[in-house]
């Protein structure tokens, strides 16, 4: 058997996968260039009969310096992973930072911008008026009147409003609503009525009382943006001029339309009629009919006279397309306070009496 030599600890054939570790000084350095796991020195060859005869002492050396490098390592990483930690920290501050300094949406307006319901919030004086009548409840006429007026409670005289949901849809031509009708006590309101005609009918509408009365001149001036009126008559033979008023009276209701009676051959006739309170209504696209029928400081006799009046005209005006049931539901209210909902069947049953 051969005797065993001991050998110097340089002739112990280790190398080592990844370069030699840097000092401890030069650790900040490798961190920033230090990616995945760090790698432990593996011993790729060596020699047998050396490893075995080497020394006790040249074999602790190894060991400690073995553990000393992977220390190094240990610690290179711990320091990696702190520093890809603050790095993905201020990944996200910069994140957030670009959200605030993002644009700021655009205002809503119209109906977007208004509250949802859930939202919003009944003044003092509502929540009041409220309590003087049953939510859900059916009112007959009379005590519905009453109940309105007992509910006008603002400093300004409020209009007695009604409104009607009919089962019909608007977007089919045989199912639309459109009407006037003269509501006996007036509406209370003073109504302000310009007349487009030509001729010898200048002096016919000046005398029945209308308020504005011109032809071609007065077309160029509602074109140059005059609106002062609140009627809008024409004689059958302006039509034709009136044809280009059409995007500008259009969307606020005063083109003169047959249906609506604003285009007569009987001038002092209509213009009597709008300034005593005849009133135009249509039915909404929802099938929804709002109509204005007197004030709150009409007497309850007077109120309910003109509601009535209302009732037959809208039943007298019956879309020949609606089928089934024509009336689904009624509330009257005043302007500023809450719905009253009417008995359907008491309100089409009901007649004034006589001494009315």
């Amino acid at each position: 058997m051969a005797a065993c030599t001991s050998t110097p600890p340089s002739s112990l054939m280790l190398t080592s996968a990844s370069s030699s570790v840097p000092p401890p000084q030069d650790l900040a350095s490798s961190i920033v260039s230090f990616k995945g796991k760090p790698q432990i020195p593996t011993i790729k060859s060596f020699s047998s009969s050396n490893f075995l005869c080497r020394s006790r002492r040249s074999a602790d050396w190894v060991f400690l310096n073995f553990q000393r490098r992977a220390r190094q390592h240990v610690i290179v990483a711990a320091l990696a992973a702190e520093a890809n930690v603050a790095e993905v920290e201020a990944e996200e501050e910069e994140a957030v930072a670009a959200a605030a300094t993002a644009t700021a949406p655009k205002p809503k307006k119209g109906k977007a911008a208004l509250p949802l319901k859930r939202d919003r919030r009944r003044s003092k004086r509502f929540l009041e008026i409220q309590k003087l009548r049953e939510n859900k409840k059916e009112y007959d006429l009379t005590t519905a009147i009453s109940l309105l007026k007992e509910m006008s409670s603002t400093k300004f005289v409020e209009s007695a409003e009604a409104h009607f949901r009919l089962n019909i849809d608007p977007k089919y031509n045989d199912q639309q609503l459109r009407a006037t009708v003269n509501l006996p006590k007036g509406t209370g309101q003073t109504v302000k009525v310009a007349v487009l005609t030509q001729g010898e009918r200048f002096d016919e509408a000046k005398n029945a009382g209308a308020d504005l009365v011109g032809g071609e001149d007065l077309i160029e001036q509602i074109k140059g943006g005059f609106m002062d009126f609140d009627k809008l008559i024409a004689s059958p033979d302006m039509m034709p001029k009136v044809a280009s008023l059409g995007k500008l009276l259009g969307p606020r209701g005063l083109m003169p339309n047959p249906k609506a009676g604003t285009v007569a051959t009987n001038l002092p006739q209509a213009i009597a009629e709008f300034k005593q309170g005849k009133v135009e209504y249509r039915a909404d696209k929802t099938g929804i009919v709002h109509l204005p029928f007197g004030k709150a400081n009409f007497s309850e006799e007077d109120l309910l006279i003109n509601l009535l009046a209302a009732i037959k005209s809208i039943e007298t005006n019956k879309p020949s397309g609606a089928k089934g049931v024509y009336w689904k539901s009624a509330h009257i209210c005043s302007s500023m306070g809450p719905s009253i909902r009417l008995n359907i069947r008491d309100m089409l049953d009901f007649k004034l009496p006589s001494s009315a």
